[in-house]
């Protein structure tokens, strides 16, 4: 029969275990939700497709505290980010990479900039 001693120890281990690991979990499903709202939103209302998109990938900020950057492979150069809160999805912001920088890339020559649509 287990003591007391050696119950309260697992059972404390077992919190602080729950207490790493589940916020981990949720962040990444947070992540993951966001990133399939995005992909949906631009598939289904933008009119792309799966091929326009070089890379989508869900990210943990501060504020909004989950965005999306995606990366479409007519403009490899620069990453636009979307909000994708409740039923809302939007492109907030974007960033030129230093390569599209280098290249010379301005706000006018963007191909998929349309905040806020």
């Amino acid at each position: 029969m287990w003591k007391k001693g050696k119950t309260f120890k697992v059972a404390l281990l077992v919190i602080l275990v729950g207490i790493v690991i589940v916020p981990i979990v949720l962040i990444q499903a947070n992540k993951y939700i966001y990133k399939n709202r995005v992909s949906t939103y631009l598939i289904e209302k933008k009119g792309f497709v799966k091929e326009d998109i070089e890379s989508i990938e869900g990210k943990l900020g501060s504020l909004p505290t989950f965005y999306v950057i995606v990366t479409f492979k007519n403009e490899p150069d620069v990453k636009y980010m979307y909000f994708a809160h409740d039923n809302n999805v939007f492109q907030f912001d974007y960033q030129i990479t230093d390569e599209g920088q280098r290249e010379g890339i301005k706000e006018e020559d963007l191909k998929n900039y349309n905040p806020r649509s």
